[in-house]
């Protein structure tokens, strides 16, 4: 059953109408009710059409953190095969905020790896709602050093409000971990890929995400900060969450004009939790062209191609 965003309301309740039309009509002595259903699926398309056909940045922000959206573990069971998921950060522990391992991968052989949010309460205490501690870029780190070693590309999916913000993170070099992680990525021989599937929040993404390209789902956001941080700095008020994320120019399509990712994905109509399976498709074909693209870069060209991208984000 569908989660409803507060700005889906009438969608829900138009749906909501159809579903007891239905169970109606599924009785021997009901009445046809069979115009009257693809009546209101005709409007219910429509209205859901027209919801998302100019979502503003705080609609997107709410699409991006859909529940059912899927998750780094549903892409690894749909788009990867052969996943060997690799723990630990040999220095204090695993992280279970990022999953990370070898994987075959449309008949290739890379690293992966991603921020996990969970689903259910339990789930999303395991994974500590997909914000890593210092120990999660650490073995971002050590499992890029095995993309090296073995010269495997690397694909990371990012999907998280930021890194873990707490007293324990910082007790273990929350910073320098990122930092770290952040300076492997650029310096690393081999493709790699980034995909944004969900919240791309602050230093928590750009830690796994200073890639070759950087992909974004249609309606997944990336930003310094969450817009009710933003605003909570800004003007102490968090429920103006809104007015940030507007001024911010977080969407997928604002990053693309300011060069700061390289690709927009389409996503399904109503938003990637509506098809998860398409999605994950989508995804993975960008991905692949990508991979192919970058493939025939020398180590030297890719660490080239990769600092001048960054360097040139902000730039006239």
């Amino acid at each position: 059953m569908n989660t409803y965003l507060d700005f889906e309301k009438p969608l829900a309740e138009l749906d909501r109408k159809i579903a007891e039309l239905e169970n109606l009509s599924s009785s021997d002595d009901a009445p046809q009710l069979g115009d009257e259903i693809s009546k209101l699926r005709d409007k219910s398309a429509k209205q859901l059409h027209d919801l998302y056909k100019n979502l503003d940045a705080w609609r997107k922000t709410q699409v991006a953190r859909h529940p059912e959206r899927p998750h780094f573990v549903d892409y690894i069971k749909h788009a990867f095969e052969d996943f060997v998921p690799l723990a630990g950060d040999r220095v204090f522990g695993e992280d279970e905020a990022v999953i990370g391992g070898l994987a075959r991968f449309r008949g290739q052989s890379v690293v992966v790896m991603g921020h996990e949010k969970g689903r259910t309460t339990e789930n999303r205490i395991k994974h500590n709602f997909g914000m890593a501690h210092p120990e999660g870029y650490r073995k971002a780190v050590r499992l890029m050093d095995m993309a090296e070693q073995f010269d495997l590309p690397v694909v990371t999916f990012v999907d998280t409000a930021g890194a873990y913000p707490g007293k324990a993170g910082e007790e273990r070099g929350q910073a320098e971990a990122i930092a770290r992680s952040t300076e492997r990525c650029l310096t690393l021989p081999t493709p790699m890929v980034s995909v944004i599937v969900g919240e791309g929040g602050s230093g928590g993404a750009v830690g796994i995400a200073a890639a070759n390209k950087v992909l974004i789902l249609e309606h997944s956001i990336y930003s310094v900060i969450s817009p009710e941080g933003c605003a909570s700095i800004l003007w102490h008020d968090a429920a103006r969450a809104k007015d940030a994320a507007e001024a911010m120019k977080i969407t997928a399509q604002e990053l693309l004009a300011n060069k700061i990712v390289d690709e927009v994905i389409t996503e399904p109509l109503g938003g990637a939790h509506r098809d998860a399976v398409g999605t994950v498709r989508a995804v993975s074909d960008a991905v692949e062209q990508n991979l192919v693209a970058l493939s025939s870069l020398s180590p030297a060209e890719l660490r080239k191609q990769r600092k001048e991208r960054f360097y040139a984000i902000g730039r006239a």
